[in-house]
């Protein structure tokens, strides 16, 4: 005797398998112009425009008021080895010994990592010289690690939702 699902599996593989093909902001192997920039510079200019909102987690200012981030520091690097796109960001704390710049950088990754829908290799980095710990906090803000277990603390996690949310 079949039971139902004996039935179902049975009539189900009988079917052909149906081929999807994937849209190109999900293939590694896709061009800027697949993923729909005409280049470079209008993939810089469509991260700035991510990052302008960021509001700082101190004022209540964005990051682009306080300079903090500028078009400029966006930076599109050759591609992959299998073309994912590479970019580096770097920032510009407003004081040499800003107790949130690591904040700020996390704010930085997880906006841009949020708002493609396309792989990218994402570097992000204060501006050489601008912080009194820059290495530390470089390394920090680029280790997938320590970003994952940020995100799980709750606190934190909040405090980056509240700066990259946008205003409605």
């Amino acid at each position: 005797m079949l039971s139902f699902f004996s039935k179902l599996s049975l009539n189900n593989a009988q079917k052909s398998p149906v081929e999807l093909t994937k849209p190109a902001y999900m293939d590694k192997s896709a061009s800027l112009q697949e993923l729909g920039y005409q280049d470079d510079n209008e993939l810089r200019e469509t991260i700035y425009d991510f990052l302008r909102t960021i509001r700082d987690p101190e004022k209540p200012s964005t990051l682009e008021d306080l300079k903090v981030v500028y078009e400029e520091g966006i930076f599109v690097k050759e591609p992959t080895a299998d073309k994912v796109p590479v970019l580096r960001v770097e920032y510009n704390p407003t004081v040499p010994h800003c107790s949130l710049a690591t904040l700020i950088g996390l704010c930085i990754r997880i906006k841009i990592l949020r708002s493609l829908h396309h792989p990218v290799k994402l570097d992000v980095f204060i501006k050489k010289g601008a912080h009194t710990t820059e290495d530390e906090i470089n390394k920090q803000i680029n280790d997938k690690e320590r970003i994952a277990a940020a995100m799980e603390n709750p606190n934190l996690r909040n405090l980056v939702e509240n700066c990259i949310a946008e205003e409605e």
